[in-house]
């Protein structure tokens, strides 16, 4: 009975008005049971009510719901984007919510954004579907990890969130090995397992604490300041790149590009993969160490 006194509700949140002929027909009662339920959710509270004439039928009074969230139109829109973009996710029982909640404000939804954690391939879909599952039901998830100095050890991690930064994903996790929070590069993850055992969720952790990189232990204020000019037929690839404020657009077209960035492989790799398009112009450290691996990658094709 309960089921069907709700599903009168949001039936008649959904349309202004009904008639008993189609609510018995739609819950499989008769038009007396109709009445009957609606003297049960009257007396609940429920402003429940029957109108007459050629367009009567059974009604809500008008905006009782809404007067009784004390939210605007807005904030309605507000929460119904938000279901929208979790739903992006995949999390579990968004669709439902949301149908309700669109029924609640009578209301449709935008659906303003759209979300694939996968890669083109596909292949690295489940990683992103496993690490998911183990943050929401709060699951050990252990895995091979290679750092950037050609390492590779075994963790267990208290998985806590994805994180997208700097077109590289990540995961946020507290690290059993290193005692400690981490951040993970999920590219670099391998052989990754989801663990039956539990964790409870640590009082400590800070969603807005300074991350520590598991394979750049350096803090993220060591940075070093380094230009380098690129070629204006890269102009797609630099307005991609870097903001506008990090850009010099040279008299001839070309660009300078004024980075502060951590020294590491990743950094050399970005140069690199603009060929002879770029070069560094400072800090000379940097540039003689181009040269040495420009100079190695050359000695592969002799």
């Amino acid at each position: 009975m309960m089921e069907r006194l709700l599903g009168m509700v949001y039936m008649l949140m959904k349309r202004e008005t009904v008639t008993a002929a189609e609510l018995a027909e739609r819950f499989e009662v008769s038009v007396r049971t109709i009445y009957r339920d609606m003297d049960t959710l009257s007396t609940a509270g429920i402003p429940i009510y029957a109108k007459k004439g050629r367009n009567g039928g059974i009604c809500l009074t008008e905006q009782f719901v809404l007067n009784k969230m004390l939210i605007t139109k807005e904030e309605q829109q507000e929460i119904l984007s938000g279901l929208v973009s979790l739903r992006e996710t995949g999390a579990k029982g968004e669709e439902n919510v949301l149908q309700k909640l669109g029924e609640f404000f009578k209301t449709e939804p935008v659906d303003w954004l759209a979300i694939d954690l996968s890669d083109w391939s596909g292949r690295r879909k489940q990683l992103y579907e496993d690490i998911k599952n183990a943050i929401l039901t709060q699951k050990l998830i252990r895995f091979d990890y290679y750092g950037q100095h050609q390492q590779m050890s075994r963790r267990t991690v208290e998985p806590l969130q994805l994180l997208f930064k700097e077109y590289t994903w990540y995961l946020r996790a507290f690290c059993r090995e290193r005692n400690d929070y981490r951040l993970f590069k999920l590219f670099r993850m391998k052989r990754l397992e989801v663990l039956e055992e539990r964790f409870a969720p640590r009082e400590d952790w800070n969603q807005e604490k300074e991350d520590r990189h598991e394979d750049k232990p350096l803090p993220d204020n060591h940075m070093t300041p380094v230009d380098i000019w690129i070629d204006k037929k890269e102009a797609y690839r630099v307005y991609d790149r870097f903001e506008e404020e990090e850009l010099e657009v040279l008299p001839d077209g070309n660009f300078m590009a004024h980075l502060h960035v951590p020294v590491d492989d990743w950094v050399y790799g970005f140069i690199l993969s603009f060929g002879p398009s770029a070069k560094v112009v400072a800090p000379e450290n940097i540039r003689q160490e181009m040269k040495r691996r420009i100079q190695e990658m050359s000695g592969n094709y002799e």
